[in-house]
């Protein structure tokens, strides 16, 4: 048995933009589908995309025409964990080049390497890269 967690991103219109950015920082498969696939208003708009990446997978759709915006009062960080800095540090700078650090990712007091950005569409990044031995 296993258990995954995927986060599922929604965004305003753009989804098929914003994955496939991600997609040229991280790599992966991207497919998306559109609810004119399936005969559904507004044809354009994405129903489902999901960024396959050997680590991990990323889902997201458009929100429905209509649908506020919504802030539950609490901040979700999408967060990298791992051992490889070069990889890790290429990503949190492609994801930097356009959005806002507001930590840069520096060694930390703790040991490990640290830095959060938010990146052109507004999501929030964390990245902690274990300090080697």
């Amino acid at each position: 048995m296993s258990i995954r967690l995927n986060p599922y991103l929604n965004f305003p219109g753009n989804t098929r933009e914003a994955m496939t950015y991600y997609q040229g920082v991280f790599g992966g498969e991207l497919t998306i589908s559109t609810y004119g696939e399936y005969g559904m208003e507004p044809p354009e708009a994405t129903m489902h995309a999901s960024l396959a990446h050997p680590d991990f997978t990323v889902m997201a759709s458009d929100a429905m025409p209509g649908a506020e915006q919504t802030w539950g009062g609490t901040r979700v960080y999408l967060a990298f964990t791992g051992d490889d800095l070069e990889t890790l540090t290429g990503w949190f700078t492609a994801l930097a080049a356009e959005g806002t650090v507001g930590m840069p990712l520096e060694k930390q007091v703790w040991g490990d390497v640290y830095g959060i950005l938010t990146d052109k569409y507004g999501l929030e990044w964390m990245f902690d890269v274990a300090a080697g031995e």
